[in-house]
């Protein structure tokens, strides 16, 4: 008995609907989307950078412009925020601001990024004595708090920008690292890494193809913690005159000006304080919604979206 063959328009709606089913690249942003927290926090982390990337270009007043006779001035037009002491524009000095949040953002996040992924692999993927001196090497780090370091490192080199990025990416680095390294090794014992040793790869392709991927869901979390730090870390230090430059439209530099007038004027001191607020709960936020997007263990089932809206963030609990 001979079998009749498929035709060729059956296979090719078998093979569309194959397609079709195939996860799309793009498809965790569908679901970050999805879930309550991971909306509100792109929402504010969109408008953060929007923000830093207009006041590049144009703000609505000069944010260094004195004017003596415009001082206080309560919120309304043309100072939809109102005035400082100074004049000022407050609307202005935070879109300045957040520019200078980003900048401090992005480059310890950046920084902590290259700490945590190097220290995690050094004590994951190396001999024993290494991973053994490495861990070590850690917990001797972690013992000192980020703000600490960054306060020390200030009071010798000066108050910089570059000082709270550098010290609040290696500190954070480092609790990265603490956190990513058991990922590492538990990852490294799994059947698709040891047919990836087997098929010739080397460590560090091992690392980039199957390690770094599946240890993504936690990393993205402790990178979001690290960028909020950096912002928290910028203000505080600025607040206390370790950080920003005068010169350097600032959150925390604004905020410290201002809150000497909090029972006269204390309309001036929501806006920066909302600011950092805000953009340090989105960080938060869109962290986790990345982790409740990216985990392949989360997503896999189609009630992961319905149960993430209910989800506290580790983070900020």
């Amino acid at each position: 008995m001979s079998v009749r063959p498929v035709p060729e328009t059956r296979r090719s709606r078998r093979a569309d609907a194959a397609s079709r089913r195939r996860p799309s690249r793009w498809a965790w942003l569908g679901r970050l989307w999805a879930l309550s927290t991971g909306r509100f926090g792109l929402i504010v982390v969109a408008v953060v950078v929007a923000s830093a990337v207009v006041a590049t270009f144009w703000t609505p007043f000069d944010p260094q412009q004195v004017d003596v006779r415009g001082r206080w001035a309560p919120p309304g037009l043309p100072h939809l925020f109102g005035t400082d002491g100074s004049g000022r524009d407050i609307l202005s000095l935070i879109l300045a601001g957040a520019r200078t949040t980003v900048i401090v953002a992005v480059g310890a996040g950046i920084i902590a990024t290259v700490v945590g992924v190097a220290l995690a692999a050094l004590g994951a993927l190396t001999a024993r004595w290494i991973r053994e001196s490495v861990a070590v090497f850690v917990d001797i780090l972690i013992a000192f708090p980020v703000l600490i370091i960054a306060m020390m490192i200030s009071a010798v080199w000066g108050g910089s920008l570059w000082v709270v990025i550098w010290s609040v990416g290696i500190g954070f680095g480092v609790n990265i690292a603490r956190v990513t390294r058991p990922e590492l090794r538990r990852v490294l014992h799994s059947d698709f890494v040891l047919a990836g040793r087997m098929a010739g790869l080397t460590p560090a392709q091992n690392l980039v193809r199957h390690l770094l991927p599946n240890v993504a869901p936690v990393f993205i979390v402790q990178l979001s913690w690290a960028m909020a730090v950096a912002v928290l870390a910028e203000a505080g230090l600025s607040y206390l005159g370790f950080g920003a430059p005068v010169t350097e439209p600032s959150w925390g530099l604004l905020l410290a000006e201002l809150q000497q007038f909090i029972t006269v004027y204390p309309l001036s001191v929501v806006w920066p304080g909302l600011a950092i607020t805000f953009t340090v709960l989105g960080l938060n936020l869109l962290g986790d919604g990345l982790r409740e997007a990216t985990d392949p263990t989360l997503s896999r089932s189609g009630g992961a979206a319905r149960r993430a809206r209910t989800h506290v963030p580790e983070v900020v609990s």
